[in-house]
C-alpha cells in the first residue's frame, strides 16, 4: 500500500522523484498520467499524498484532480503538481481543485521532503 502516487509522464522526472521518495522511507507507486493515477487511486485506499505533473497526455493532472474531487468525492487526499507549468489561470484552477501546492521542476527533494511527510501522514 502507497503513502505517495507520483504521476508524471516522463519517465525520468517519474523515477527521480520516486527513488527520492523511497530513499526517504516512503513508499511510492507510480504512474504514467491522469488516467493512470485516477485508477491507481481507485485501487489504493492507502494513498495520502498525490504529486502529479500538470501537462500529460490521456489526461492531465488538473483534470485528474477535479475528478479526485467531484467524481470520486475524495477530498481527504492530498495533491501537489511538479509541474514547468507557472500559469496564474492555471494555478486557479488548482486552487478550486483543492491542491495544496504548485512546485515548480526541476524537482528538489530536499527542500519539500518534510512537507510531503506530513502531507503522507510519514
Amino acid at each position: 500500500m502507497a503513502q505517495i502516487l507520483v504521476v508524471d509522464d516522463s519517465s525520468t522526472v517519474r523515477n527521480e522523484v520516486g527513488d527520492f521518495l523511497k530513499k526517504n522511507g516512503l513508499t511510492v507507486t507510480l504512474a504514467v498520467d491522469g488516467q493512470d493515477g485516477l485508477a491507481k487511486l481507485k485501487g489504493d485506499p492507502s494513498i495520502k499524498l498525490i504529486v502529479s505533473d500538470v501537462n500529460m497526455p490521456n489526461m492531465d493532472g488538473l483534470t485528474m484532480s477535479e475528478k479526485i474531487r467531484n467524481e470520486l468525492k475524495n477530498s481527504t487526499v492530498n495533491i501537489i503538481m511538479l509541474t514547468t507549468e507557472s500559469s496564474p489561470v492555471m494555478k486557479e484552477r488548482g486552487k478550486a481543485a483543492g491542491i495544496k501546492g504548485w512546485i515548480v521542476k526541476p524537482f528538489k527533494g530536499d527542500a519539500v521532503l518534510a512537507t510531503f511527510k506530513k502531507l503522507a501522514g510519514a
